[in-house]
C-alpha cells in the first residue's frame, strides 16, 4: 500500500511531469531523426535531465486555527465545564471565582495567543483537576479530623487561576485604552 502510494505521488511530482516534458521533446527529436540509432538514450537522458532540474515537492503549509475557532472550542469545552462544575458540590465562593472566565471568553474578548494558551489551560486542565481533587479530598477529610478543610485549598487554586485571568482582563483592557488612545491622536491630527 505504501509503495503504490510513492508511486502515485511521484507520478504526480514536479520531478516527474518535468521529465515526460523532456523526454516528449526527445520523442520528437527521434521522430525528426536527429537522434539516430541511439533515440532510446537521447529519449532516457532527456527524461532524467528534465527530473533532475525540476524544483522539488514543497510540503503543504499546516493550516492552524486562527484565533477565532480557537476560542469558539474553547467556548464549547468550558460549555462542557460548566456542565461538570453543576454536579459537583462547590463552595459558593468557589463558584463566583469560576464566573469570572465567561467574560474572557465572550467572542472577540481576547485574540492574543498567549491570553488563549493561559485560558485554555486553566478551562481544560487546571479548573477540573481542582474541582476533581477537592472532590477526592473531601470525601476523604471525613475521616481524618483536623486537617486542613481541602475547601481552602480549592480557594487558593480559584485564588490563583483567578489572578490569571485578572492579568489578561488588565491587560486587554490597557490594549483596548491604547488604541482607543491612537484612534483619537490619528482623528485629532487629521483634522488640522
Amino acid at each position: 500500500m505504501a509503495t503504490s502510494d510513492r508511486l502515485l505521488r511521484y507520478a504526480e511530482s514536479r520531478k516527474n511531469l518535468a521529465g515526460c516534458v523532456c523526454g516528449l521533446a526527445g520523442v520528437g527529436l527521434a521522430l525528426t531523426g536527429a537522434a539516430g540509432a541511439l533515440w532510446p538514450l537521447v529519449i532516457g537522458g532527456l527524461y532524467g535531465a528534465g527530473a533532475l532540474i525540476a524544483p522539488p515537492e514543497r510540503p503543504d503549509t499546516p493550516d492552524f486555527p486562527d484565533a477565532g475557532e480557537r476560542l469558539d472550542a474553547l467556548r464549547a469545552d468550558f460549555t462542557t465545564l460548566r456542565g461538570y462544575l453543576a454536579e459537583a458540590e462547590l463552595p459558593d465562593a468557589a463558584r463566583e471565582r469560576l464566573t469570572a472566565l465567561e467574560a474572557l471568553l465572550e467572542p472577540g474578548a481576547v485574540s492574543d495567543p498567549e491570553h488563549l494558551h493561559v485560558l485554555a489551560r486553566a478551562v481544560r486542565q487546571d479548573i477540573p483537576e481542582a474541582v476533581d481533587t477537592f472532590v477526592r479530598t473531601r470525601w476523604w477529610s471525613r475521616f481524618a479530623p483536623g486537617t486542613e478543610p481541602p475547601e481552602a485549598h480549592l480557594e487558593r487554586q480559584l485564588a490563583a487561576l483567578h489572578e490569571e485571568a485578572t492579568a489578561i482582563a488588565t491587560a486587554l483592557r490597557e490594549a483596548e485604552a491604547i488604541r482607543q488612545e491612537i484612534l483619537t491622536r490619528y482623528v485629532e491630527g487629521r483634522g488640522g
